[in-house]
């Protein structure tokens, strides 16, 4: 089952993921967010990642994939993947931008000594405006989702260091699931 699975599922994920339109570039994510209202964790916070696009598809099992740059003061110091599995109530596709951002050195050494993992995660998708929710033991609970001019911020703090923000591009997903993401991070 797991390879039918793999056999659908990454080339959906790979179809969805090219046919996005807007925000492919760096400093135009960058420009989303802070738009969206978060500019001014970049210029406080210790380092980001910042992914331009995730695609994200499923169909009881589910998957997701993003590449990213990080940045630490600022400054490009190396690149991160982003991969998602979950299992449960899911149908359709969507693409949605990220940013995690590091409060602290602890948190940020956390994030790029490797591999790091969030834990289970719930979000509803539809079109351009998102919800989502976040349990976490090892990651962020902190939420922003929207439109591409319209984020609205969950919340603002940090959570054991790291806040993340979703802007949705696009896509219809119904999702209920269970699941984790697992960041790699290649030193530049």
């Amino acid at each position: 089952m797991k390879r039918l699975t793999s056999f659908f599922l990454f080339p959906m994920l790979i179809l969805f993921t090219c046919t996005l339109a807007f925000a492919d570039k760096y400093s135009d994510t960058k420009k989303m967010f802070v738009e969206a209202g978060v500019g001014n964790k970049f210029e406080s916070a210790y380092g980001y990642a910042l992914f331009p696009t995730i695609g994200k598809a499923g169909f009881v099992v589910g998957g997701a994939y993003g590449e990213g740059r990080v940045y630490k003061h600022g400054a490009l110091i190396g690149t991160t993947t982003m991969t998602q599995a979950t299992i449960g109530f899911q149908l359709g596709g969507s693409g949605f931008s990220q940013v995690i951002f590091f409060q602290d050195e602890r948190a940020f050494n956390e994030f790029t000594k490797g591999n790091f993992e969030f834990g289970t995660e719930v979000q509803a998708v539809a079109l351009t405006a998102a919800v989502g929710a976040a349990a976490s033991t090892k990651g962020s609970a902190a939420v922003a989702s929207g439109g591409k001019n319209n984020a609205e911020i969950a919340s603002g703090g940090y959570y054991k260091g790291m806040a993340t923000y979703t802007i949705t591009k696009g896509g219809l997903m119904y999702e209920a699931s269970v699941g984790g993401q697992k960041f790699t991070f290649t030193r530049k």
